[in-house]
């Protein structure tokens, strides 16, 4: 039973972070909040966590498959709410991101290239700063990882047990 509950977690970690992207592009195609380099790396990063934790939550794979999906799931949740973090503390309150991680990996990666829809960069940090619900998107994508990251790790603690 719990090896279900496992997998069930996994995978209920990986809709919330297709979701999340999801919801961030409506956000850009429905309403117009153009995306910075910050939020776009974040984006990947989701998209990572996802492909990871529905991998891991398949139930094809072994016990020791799923602890390692969780493990890679929890550090990128680490990973995510670090750019969260920055993007709210330091690259909003900037006038440009241009030349930060961010917008070096990305460009580097020939992301924004291939899929500029998904991975296209339009806008400064500081033009980025957009609210929903009255908290900053950075802010709610912070929450977002916090809260995988955390699902992540208890399924480690219970596989552990186990």
């Amino acid at each position: 039973m719990r090896t279900q509950q496992s997998d069930y977690i996994l995978r209920a970690v990986s809709l919330l972070c297709v979701a999340a992207v999801g919801v961030a592009l409506i956000s850009q195609y429905g309403f117009n909040m153009r995306p910075c380099a910050w939020c776009v790396l974040q984006r990947l990063i989701l998209l990572a966590i996802a492909a990871v934790c529905g991998l891991a939550g398949t139930g094809w794979g072994s016990a020791l498959a799923r602890r390692a999906g969780a493990a890679l799931g929890a550090a990128l949740g680490v990973g995510g709410m670090a750019a969260a973090w920055y993007q709210y503390s330091v690259a909003s309150n900037a006038f440009s991101c241009a030349q930060t991680f961010a917008d070096r990996f990305i460009s580097g990666s020939g992301l924004d290239a291939a899929l500029p829809w998904l991975f296209g960069i339009y806008a400064s940090c500081a033009d980025a700063r957009v609210s929903l619900l009255g908290i900053e998107y950075a802010l709610w994508g912070l929450m977002l990882f916090a809260i995988s990251t955390i699902l992540c790790v208890w399924v480690l603690v219970r596989a552990r047990r186990a």
